[in-house]
């Protein structure tokens, strides 16, 4: 039985837990549906190891011809580093080379670039905690906002350690909602319901994915770790990507980006480097597509309404 003096001390304690963090966060706000672009895009990518030199390469390949990009990257770097001038930036020597490098302030509030991507370091708990995630992806937003009043910015939602003690499938989505959404991105959202961050929702299509690569759904795939890197001993990689999971998210980026179904595009690339990445087989590239684009159309902040309504359209007229 609780005691008269714990009974006592209940209203005190309420007034240090404000009623508010008992309460679920508001609903976010509806994002516009984006139109489809005319033509090609001018992209920027600010992020960390998780971008990589490969897999914006992939997407240029992918993208309708004259798709140009530019990055500013590290190591395991926040956007706090990237906009602190002071801060260091682990491996900037190495991660930033020409011609794909231009200063990210410079660049982002240039107005020069059709869209603007913005990732945060993981771990994401302490990115929001320590590094002051919510309010330096605003910041980094802002200018894009102040940049050009067309620029489309986009919040691309990364992936966890596959040993994560919690579980890599419970922490993807688990995390989206919580942290990335609402935690990271979600005041600039509600501060800019009419020029939101739109999604770039890459863990969720990595965990469809690598599901249906274990239901045996995905010729020539059998398991999640077939998406991932291999250290030069040739033991996993538990959070860098390999070729296969570079594609994967190049496909999710041009989805979202472009607005388009990524069925039919080409799976043979290169890596920045110009030498030859290890492809999907056309059975599997196909499957793949066809994953990352039901994939999105689930998620509703990605911009994706109007084509998702075309989808469902076409589904029935097909089946009347």
């Amino acid at each position: 039985m609780m005691s008269r003096r714990a009974l006592f001390a209940l209203p005190a304690l309420a007034a240090l837990w404000p009623l508010s963090r008992w309460l679920p966060p508001d609903p976010l706000p509806d994002v516009p549906v984006l139109p489809v672009p005319e033509g090609a895009l001018r992209v920027f990518h600010l992020g960390h190891s998780l971008v990589g030199p490969d897999m914006p390469h992939m997407l240029a390949q992918l993208a309708p011809q004259g798709h140009g990009w530019n990055s500013q990257l590290g190591s395991g770097t926040s956007l706090k580093q990237h906009w602190e001038p002071e801060l260091a930036i682990l491996d900037f020597e190495i991660t930033n080379q020409p011609p794909a490098y231009r200063d990210a302030r410079e660049a982002i509030g240039s107005g020069d670039y059709d869209a603007v991507v913005l990732t945060e370091m993981v771990e994401l708990h302490d990115a929001i905690r320590y590094f002051d995630g919510a309010d330096y992806f605003q910041r980094w937003a802002d200018l894009a906002r102040a940049g050009s009043p067309q620029t489309r910015i986009f919040l691309y939602e990364t992936w966890h350690h596959l040993n994560d003690p919690e579980g890599w499938e419970a922490r993807i989505h688990g995390d989206l909602e919580v942290l990335w959404l609402q935690k990271l991105s979600g005041a600039d959202s509600r501060s800019n319901p009419d020029r939101p961050a739109y999604l770039i929702p890459a863990g969720q299509v990595m965990a469809a994915v690598a599901g249906a690569a274990e239901e045996g759904k995905i010729d020539g795939l059998s398991s999640r770790e077939d998406l991932f890197a291999r250290n030069s001993d040739g033991d996993l990689d538990t959070i860098h990507i390999n070729d296969l999971g570079g594609y994967v998210v190049a496909l999710t980026h041009f989805s979202v980006l472009y607005q388009r179904d990524p069925l039919g595009l080409p799976h043979r690339l290169t890596r920045a480097d110009g030498s030859a990445a290890q492809h999907l087989s056309e059975q599997a590239a196909i499957e793949v597509q066809q994953i990352v684009w039901q994939t999105l159309l689930a998620q509703p902040r990605t911009g994706l309404a109007a084509a998702a309504q075309a989808t469902l359209a076409g589904t029935r007229g097909s089946g009347s």
